[in-house]
């Protein structure tokens, strides 16, 4: 039985590039710290309106697409495999070794705000969860997602001594990399970005908060699987009316956390506005997409989002590449200049290149230069596809 991708999916996850990027893109501008002290980037006041309406719309709400895509796609995958007499473990294993170690190596040379890493680690702790029924992988997300909701419960003490002088550090080094950043050499800003801890926390601290980042990412992971068990995305339009259900459901809830986060920073649940309702928005973006696809499907834009799907480890990458040749010194050097509207608008120029060049080169090549690397690993073949495991009760007959 031959394995067919589902091309909603491909839509999804090229979709949830585009938010990346915007998101990504005051990152890449103002650094992992400076991206939440604007002011200190003199921004005018339309970018700082245009900032929160990416704080509310865009941050913490199109990562969690790509997450879910990521748990529909490994269980494709091992019914893929099943269909090819062949188990699931050692493939998916070495897959998210393999992506954890792109992740390393992306985070180390190129740019510390990385996702693969965890993605990778994220995938081999979830496979205890690959054979369980379609109920226990919802009950978990459920669970694992008010365990992020009580992470956030209680707002930072701003008035404390300790909160104070790590505020005053991170300013500080804040205020240093506007400098480094825009005119350093490639060479400063690695070493920069390997030694420098403007948070100074302990390596007691660190190690907790490396076992909390990924169970941020769990519950929408999860929820992949448990929606392609499910076929919550197979023959879409059949399912309008649960699309637009749930749209109706999760779109005004996830605004409406968000919203209580921003207008209400130091209130108590302002991290659970914005951990939680950044995974609900994103439930009603898909619900969303699905519904205009279901109508739309054969719009020449969903082939666009599906061409930067097929590619989306190859693009996810390319716009590290591209945007560090923008900011940083070893490139044009604009850090903390072109503003926030200016950034959302070169973002959206950068995606729709790599719709056009997606586009173009799935016309000639049937999957990207890192996805053929990762499917030749994660098979162990070098055409990138599993082979069949003959059935030996077959082959005695």
């Amino acid at each position: 039985m031959k394995s067919k991708r589902i091309r909603l999916i491909d839509c999804l996850r090229g979709f949830s590039l585009l938010g990346i990027l915007l998101a990504n893109m005051l990152i890449f501008q103002y650094g992992m710290h400076g991206k939440d002290l604007l002011h200190l980037f003199h921004v005018t006041t339309a970018g700082s309106t245009a900032h929160k309406f990416v704080q509310l719309l865009v941050e913490g709400s199109f990562m969690p697409i790509f997450t879910f895509v990521f748990g529909f796609g490994m269980i494709k995958m091992k019914e893929s495999l099943n269909a090819r007499n062949r188990k699931a473990g050692w493939p998916l294993l070495r897959r998210f070794a393999l992506l954890g170690a792109i992740g390393l190596l992306h985070s180390t040379y190129l740019w510390d705000g990385d996702i693969l890493f965890y993605y990778g680690i994220i995938g081999i702790m979830l496979l205890i969860f690959m054979n369980r029924k379609p109920k226990t992988l919802l009950i978990w997300s459920c669970i694992l997602m008010l365990l992020v909701g009580l992470i956030g419960i209680f707002p930072e003490n701003k008035q404390s001594k300790s909160t104070q002088e790590m505020n005053q550090r991170i300013e500080a080094y804040v205020k240093n990399t506007v400098t480094l950043y825009a005119g350093g050499s490639y060479a400063e800003i690695k070493h920069d970005r390997e030694t420098a801890d403007p948070m100074a926390k302990s390596a007691s601290a660190m190690l907790v908060i490396a076992m909390i980042a990924p169970m941020l990412h769990m519950p929408l992971f999860l929820l992949g699987m448990y929606a392609a068990k499910r076929r919550w995305f197979i023959d879409p339009e059949q399912k309008t009316a649960t699309y637009r259900k749930y749209l109706f459901i999760f779109l005004p809830l996830g605004l409406l956390f968000k919203s209580y986060s921003l207008v209400f920073p130091d209130q108590i649940g302002s991290g659970t506005g914005m951990l939680v309702g950044g995974s609900l928005l994103s439930i009603g973006y898909m619900m969303a997409f699905a519904l205009a696809y279901s109508r739309f499907s054969s719009s020449r834009l969903f082939g666009y989002f599906e061409a930067v799907g097929k590619l989306s480890l190859t693009n996810y990458l390319m716009q590290t590449v591209i945007c560090t040749a923008i900011f940083y010194g070893d490139g044009l050097g604009w850090f903390g200049k072109i503003g926030v509207i200016a950034g959302c608008g070169l973002a959206l120029l950068i995606y729709i290149l790599q719709m056009f060049f997606s586009s173009w080169y799935n016309s000639y090549f049937k999957s990207g230069p890192f996805e053929r690397i990762l499917r030749m690993w994660t098979y162990l073949s070098l055409s990138g596809k599993a082979k069949r495991k003959k059935n030996l009760a077959a082959a005695e007959i």
